[in-house]
């Protein structure tokens, strides 16, 4: 198994070589800087181990340019609440406090090798099993709750409508899943559903994305290419992360939307077109609204039907019908048997917060059926204690998780003096989060 290390200071990545010599199963490939190791990284290398502080680019900026393309182990001296949440987000599966015993790392490093091994090796499960899962991803909603089943009334009335519809609900919530299926209950369900991040793709090309360009339109542009709005044409389009989108392109959605015809870039002509909107967003547009980040008038036009969707918390009798279904999707997928929770299991499941919401449940039954060892899911197969442990900082490098956020939360509000709106831009964290956050620490 071939391994780069990356790390600055040059005493501590020699003492990590030296610790490695025990363990002639791996081959190390250190590197002093992230700028080097993206110069050498190949299909050769199966995991990379990196600090964080480092000059030049720090190790998270680094797993960002790596895109997933490597299982990722991240080391650091100096570790902080959000640091070990932007690891979280980037797909680093351990997160350790220098300090470790080279123990720890090894477990860690087993513990994603045997992810990679079976997530990138096919087997006759997978085939013979590939229309069962189909048929079982075909269903929108795998189990209810009071929540849910509110929210499902309210999209099936609007999708016989062409209604513009804005749901709202924080990160991982299935936002995706309730655009799908107002899509599918329309009368629109046989024509195309096109759904674009408004966060993940830069301005500059957001733009061309939505509208389309004509031949010439710039440096690029060598030939014409219809836009998303286009291509929607007698279906419905999902603008997700709307709450992001650039305000220079507000008003152009604006004017699609009130005159329901779209201009190609480097060109004055309009294209009629007929799609239904359907909008989500985890963030506060009335506060957007305030700042001047967001047009109110297309906050109007696009909520015209509101549809909030609760968070997971508020859902529990979701978590386990959730949790069975995708343990028993992971091992057919990956032919591993029959594998059950344990009664521990399902109540630690059941007691976690969730603030990942489905998607960090999802993930976190995932990695559990492919690392447990036997047929029974215990609470450690879990690792649910890891996400709410300590990830150090300071001079204590025990201190929890919680005592480590409680702080932040209260700097924050002190610099923000009591801003809640402030302070949830400030921390980067929804402010319906925040708010259970301050009222659970009594701050």
């Amino acid at each position: 198994m071939k391994i780069a290390i990356i790390e600055d200071d040059i005493n501590y990545r020699k003492s990590l070589e030296t610790a490695f010599e025990d363990y002639p199963q791996y081959e190390i490939v250190s590197f002093k800087n992230p700028k080097d190791a993206l110069k050498k990284l190949d299909d050769s290398f199966h995991l990379v181990i990196t600090d964080i502080n480092m000059p030049q680019m720090d190790g998270l900026s680094f797993l960002q340019e790596l895109n997933g393309r490597y299982e990722a182990i991240v080391i650091t001296g100096n570790a902080s609440v959000q640091n070990a949440i932007k690891s979280i987000r980037l797909g680093v599966k351990d997160f350790l406090v220098k300090g470790f015993e080279i123990e720890a790392l090894i477990e860690a490093i087993e513990r994603s090798h045997r992810v990679h091994t079976i997530t990138q090796s096919p087997t006759k499960a997978q085939d013979s099993t590939h229309s069962h899962k189909s048929q079982n991803l075909t269903k929108d909603f795998i189990s209810t709750s009071p929540k849910l089943e509110e929210a499902k009334n309210i999209a099936l009335k609007v999708a016989k409508t062409d209604a513009s519809v804005l749901i709202l609900g924080q990160s991982g919530v299935g936002k995706d899943v309730f655009a799908n299926f107002i899509h599918k209950n329309s009368s629109r369900a046989n024509a195309p559903f096109i759904a674009i991040n408004m966060a993940a793709i830069p301005e500059h090309l957001l733009e061309s994305e939505l509208f389309g360009y004509e031949k010439g339109a710039f440096t690029d542009a060598t030939s014409t290419k219809p836009g998303i709005l286009e291509d929607a044409n007698g279906g419905s389009v999902f603008l997700d992360e709307i709450g992001e989108m650039p305000l220079a392109l507000q008003a152009k959605l604006l004017r699609v939307l009130q005159e329901k015809s779209v201009t190609r870039l480097g060109s004055s002509k309009p294209i009629k077109i007929d799609v239904r909107f359907i909008s989500a967003t985890n963030a506060n547009i009335q506060a957007k609204i305030a700042k001047n980040e967001f047009r109110e008038d297309l906050f109007f036009r696009l909520q015209t039907i509101p549809l909030p969707v609760s968070p997971l918390k508020e859902r529990k009798e979701e978590i386990l019908p959730l949790s069975e279904w995708k343990l028993e999707s992971v091992c057919m997928q990956y032919g591993l048997g029959q594998k059950r929770f344990s009664k521990e299991a399902k109540e630690a499941l059941l007691s976690y917060e969730w603030y990942g919401n489905v998607r960090e449940l999802l993930s976190v039954v995932e990695r559990a059926g492919i690392l447990s060892e036997s047929e029974e899911i215990s609470p450690k197969d879990l690792f649910l204690e890891s996400r709410n442990q300590a990830f150090g900082g300071g001079t204590s490098p025990k201190q929890g998780i919680s005592e480590l956020e409680k702080q932040l939360i209260a700097q924050t509000l002190l610099q923000s003096q009591n801003d809640l709106q402030k302070a949830s831009d400030m921390l980067g964290m929804n402010i319906e989060v925040l708010r259970h956050k301050i009222a659970r620490y009594g701050l």
